[in-house]
């Protein structure tokens, strides 16, 4: 077995089946993230604020991913993908919680785009790497299945956000 794939020798985790679909769930959940457009509306009226404004926060949030996942490449060799997984989500989450707290729009890019785009970066990188060190015979097409689970992440989260801000408000949501 690989070393960078240790990680995951348990009786629980052994087959490359497993490492895929939990890689996979993983990039579906961090890929939440699209659905921000349907936030977009709500938050405008929540805080008297333009589309622009509001979008800056996405924007954000893409720019911290970016540069999270280059340096999320290099802490997990350091530190395993599990740990930066756990950090990740706890970041991710913290972003997205502290959000639907967020008073004013500079609280709103600090914790969904700054804190969540870290935790989002972070998260990114690990299955794509653990995916391609247990599938190196499939480098493109597990990539691409990963990359899929990110994308698909709105069509999840979209829906079931547009009825938890419908009937619980745009903060509860984010919470």
């Amino acid at each position: 077995m690989r070393q960078h794939a240790r990680c995951f020798d348990s009786p629980a985790v052994r087959s490359r089946g497993a490492i895929l679909v939990g890689g996979f769930c993983m990039q579906l959940a961090l890929g939440a993230v699209y659905g921000w457009s349907v936030f977009v509306n709500p938050l405008r009226e929540h805080f008297g604020a333009s589309r622009l404004e509001i979008n800056l926060t996405f924007t954000i949030t893409l720019m911290v991913l970016g540069i999270a996942a280059g340096v999320g490449g290099h802490l997990q060799h350091q530190f395993g993908p599990r740990a930066i997984a756990g950090v990740a989500g706890v970041l991710y989450g913290a972003g997205v919680f502290l959000s639907g707290l967020a008073p004013n729009l500079t609280a709103l890019y600090l914790s969904q785009g700054v804190l969540g785009g870290i935790g989002l970066g972070l998260g990114y990188i690990v299955p794509l790497a653990v995916l391609i060190g247990w599938f190196p015979d499939k480098r493109g097409l597990i990539t691409g299945f990963a990359v899929t689970g990110f994308g698909l992440g709105a069509v999840v989260t979209g829906p079931l956000a547009t009825e938890l801000i419908r009937t619980m408000g745009v903060q509860n949501t984010l919470m």
